[in-house]
């Protein structure tokens, strides 16, 4: 065996970033949109107004209207979250320009993209982390995105946040902001939601519920928000091995004229069985909150979370490959992942008398993932000659953890006047552990390697990234309508990481049979730390009422790490020279970096013709410096990550709302992103073991350059005091790159838009109402795994399968109710 393909997608070759905590006026109670005059719920045009301009945010540290927000804000209200039935960050990036989530189905909790900052290729699989975007449940960051359940609205700050925030972000942040606890009234809220799902056999269905219970007036108070989501699968997994190790994973072999198949209807009945719908979701989801007030001065809140996620396979497709359909997998073996999270956090609120607002916040968040994958296209592209075993298949078992502590201390100001400032304090301890298993049935005795239990491959890795902060800001209105802003930062982090791994069939880096320990002189341990400056500056000028315009230049960065691959010994080199089979890393290879980002933007907010139309305009231009990219070590060709580019995103937001009539109102988002490579790198993409060059002006992955949303509602008001009210929807995805440049075997996958409709009888304290998303059944490719060289690709005489489409959730119609006390 002379080398290896890379593992990227499937070992975790980088130290994790850090996250941290949000603004301390995160905990303020909800904003219920405005009541007509008669005490009716909200027109159409009236639900759209607090929709856009006039719902209340926090992002920049004080509580505002976001018409008033002097930075780029986005904010999506508790209406619009159940209106369009947005259970997660993947619906929800819809309706916020500049957002791309793919759809890659339950597995992941889906990789966020803002400003089209991202260099790696797309994938099936999503992502379960990511660095370069915050994203906090309250006060807390996580790992896994909570379910939207009980929640006041979504804010998402485009460009870096660290000056007052303490996670330094790369490209931004997500807040999800739940209700809290009030100590003044007992409130039930009940929704359920049930449908028929094209291309499936089962039904899907919803259900949750918050309750808030004053326990003693003024004092304390519990919430909590508890749901269970059933949604339905819709890829079927056809051709699952009978016995792995006996069964022929591909009766029908290719030949010098044909690409083979598999097989006839007696050879499917020897060797194959089916499961269909294996993407489903199963999750269950709770949130409780306890509030301590000791006087309005002084109170506490006391978080538990906890949401486990099962599915049992992708929600991909293999584009086709031996004959397989659009809904259909060709995967050999069954691939569940089961996903587990908890959160704990305390939240101290303490004000000092009229001066400042102290905020603590301790959280200690953990998630495990246990997961199975069909390995065994992965083994036959190395082209090692697995084939020659008829019956050869593989399958990994794979086991992820994330634990994070973090404490954050800050001081908010609250003396009024013409100056307001935030001066905090960030902790933050991030440990992560993988362990990865291959295994090969039935080939160990196939090849007399002396292994029954057939384990082929083995890695683990441990790490732990800490960072320290501290940032400051302050604002000084010289007039009324004109302020200035400024911030800075500082941070520090250290990164280690300790990792290995070992072949047993080949009696590399490991004893013999039955040990299962990868040998400690495979293990290397390896550091890496930097500290530095960001900053921001910032200015708005409102010219009245209805007109804001602001400017801002922000600096962000993310934390380097060191990557999962043992350094190079003089032994590794000479056996790698005589072409031996090698897994090291060159000194180059060890470690990374930390990669940058400058913003400068111009936003202009507007409300006009007596609030008729309401509309923000924001352009920006991100220079993005050491970009983290991922490589591949020469030796081995495992998964890494390296700096090796610099590049650039530009473009413009567009939000707005048009009251065409009382009860009529239409709501648009439009937002265009160019991001591009701004120099060339040598070798930046690998396809087939080969690396291929990339060039200036070459477009980044991941996400598109055109997209926007619109939703037309119409409300009718009833006699009653209730409301039939309406809603059509519209949203387009334009076209996205797979790879850089589409170099290496790229893709570009196809714009597409879809259609969901509503329909609601509303009234006190009932809901209930009919709806339809992806009306017309829209098919769409939403993400590619590996890439064209390998879709029909035959080794021998047989064909692989490691070429994948992710697939876009098909048709829903179903009935849905809410109940409030």
């Amino acid at each position: 065996m002379a080398g290896r393909f890379s593992r990227a997608g499937l070992l975790c070759a980088t130290a994790l970033a850090s996250a941290a905590s949000v603004p301390a006026l995160a905990q303020d109670a909800p904003q219920a949109p405005p009541m007509s005059a008669a005490g009716q719920t909200p027109t159409a045009a009236q639900t759209a107004e607090a929709e856009s301009n006039e719902i209340i945010v926090t992002g920049s540290r004080r509580r505002t209207t976001l018409q008033d927000a002097p930075i780029n804000i986005s904010a999506v209200s508790a209406e619009t979250i159940q209106s369009q039935r947005l259970d997660d960050v993947r619906s929800l990036a819809s309706f916020i320009p500049g957002v791309t989530v793919a759809d890659t189905g339950p597995a992941s909790t889906g990789g966020i993209i803002l400003r089209g900052i991202a260099s790696g290729d797309t994938s099936v699989f999503g992502a379960n982390s990511g660095n370069s975007v915050g994203v906090y449940l309250g006060e807390v960051p996580l790992y896994l995105d909570f379910k939207l359940i009980d929640v006041n609205r979504v804010e998402v700050l485009q460009g870096p946040q660290g000056t007052l925030y303490g996670l330094g972000t790369l490209a931004g942040a997500v807040r999800y902001i739940p209700n809290r606890p009030e100590t003044d009234r007992l409130s039930i809220d009940v929704h359920g939601r049930g449908y028929a799902q094209s291309h499936s056999d089962d039904f899907g269905g919803v259900g949750d519920v918050a309750i808030n219970v004053p326990i003693i007036t003024d004092h304390v108070a519990f919430r909590t928000s508890t749901g269970y989501y059933d949604n339905a699968g819709f890829i079927d997994y056809n051709y699952i091995l009978q016995q792995p190790g006996v069964s022929d994973p591909q009766p029908g072999r290719a030949t010098a004229t044909s690409t083979g198949s598999l097989g006839t209807t007696a050879d499917y009945a020897a060797n194959f069985k089916r499961k269909e719908d294996v993407n489903y979701e199963h999750t269950f989801t709770t949130r409780n909150q306890l509030l301590l007030e000791y006087n309005p001065n002084i109170k506490a809140y006391l978080t538990y979370a906890h949401q486990t996620t099962k599915t049992g396979g992708r929600q991909a497709n293999g584009a086709g490959v031996l004959g397989t359909g659009k809904y259909e997998a060709p995967f050999r073996y069954l691939e569940p992942v089961d996903r587990s999270a908890d959160l704990f956090s305390a939240e101290f609120n303490i004000n000092l008398g009229s001066i400042a607002q102290l905020v603590s916040t301790t959280a200690y968040t953990k998630q495990d993932i246990s997961s199975v994958d069909d390995n065994t296209d992965l083994l036959l592209d190395l082209d090692y000659g697995y084939e020659a075993f008829p019956a050869f298949s593989s399958f990994a078992n794979n086991e992820r953890k994330y634990k994070q502590l973090n404490q954050e201390v800050r001081l908010v100001s609250t003396h009024g006047g013409p100056l307001s400032w935030v001066i905090g304090g960030f902790y933050n301890r991030q440990k992560y552990a993988s362990d990865r298993h291959e295994y090969t049935p039935g080939f160990s005795d196939f090849a007399g390697a002396g292994r029954p239990d057939d384990l082929e491959y083995v890695s683990k890795l441990n790490s732990k990234n800490v960072e320290k902060a501290l940032y400051g800001e302050a604002s000084l209105h010289l007039t009324d309508a004109w302020q200035v802003t400024g911030g800075i930062r500082y941070f520090k982090y250290d990164a280690t990481i300790v990792g290995g791994s070992a072949l047993p069939l080949i009696g590399v880096g490991i004893g013999d049979f039955p040990s299962t320990t990868i040998n400690a002189n495979r293990f290397k341990p390896g550091s890496t730390g930097k500290d530095g400056i960001v900053w921001k500056a910032n200015t708005s000028y409102k010219f009245s009422d209805n007109l804001l315009a602001y400017a801002t230049y922000s600096t962000g960065y993310r934390v380097g790490g060191v990557n999962q691959v043992i350094a190079c010994t003089p032994e590794d080199l000479a056996r790698a020279a005589a072409g031996g089979q090698v897994l090291c890393a060159l000194p180059n290879e060890v470690g990374y970096g930390p990669d940058r980002t400058r913003n400068i933007e111009l936003g202009v907010r507007a409300s006009l013709f007596d609030k008729r139309l309401l509309l923000t305009v924001d352009g920006y231009h991100v220079k993005w410096s050491g970009v983290q990219v991922p490589s591949q070590t020469v030796n081995g060709a495992i998964g890494i990550t390296v700096n090796g580019a610099q590049a650039v995103s530009q473009g413009f937001d567009f939000q707005g709302t048009v009251k065409i009539t009382p009860n009529l109102a239409l709501t648009g988002t439009y937002s265009y992103v160019d991001a591009h490579l701004t120099e060339d790198v040598v070798g930046l993409v690998v396809s087939q073991g080969v690396r291929d060059n990339a060039f200036s002006g070459d477009r980044l992955p991941g996400s598109a350059k055109n997209s926007g949303s619109a939703r037309l509602i119409y409300s009718y008001p009833l006699g009653d005091g209730g409301k039939i009210e309406a809603t059509w929807a519209t949203i387009y995805r334009g076209e996205i790159y797979s790879r850089v440049g589409l170099r290496g075997n790229g893709e570009a996958m196809p714009g597409y838009v879809t259609h969901s409709a509503s329909l609601n009888y509303v009234t006190k304290p009932f809901e209930v109402g009919l709806f339809a998303d992806n009306i017309f059944d829209k098919y769409a490719v939403t993400a590619i795994s590996n890439d064209r060289s390998s879709f029909n690709q035959v080794r021998s005489d047989v064909v692989e399968r490691y070429y994948s489409r992710g697939v876009l959730t098909p048709r829903r119609v179903g009935v849905e109710f809410r109940f409030h006390y």
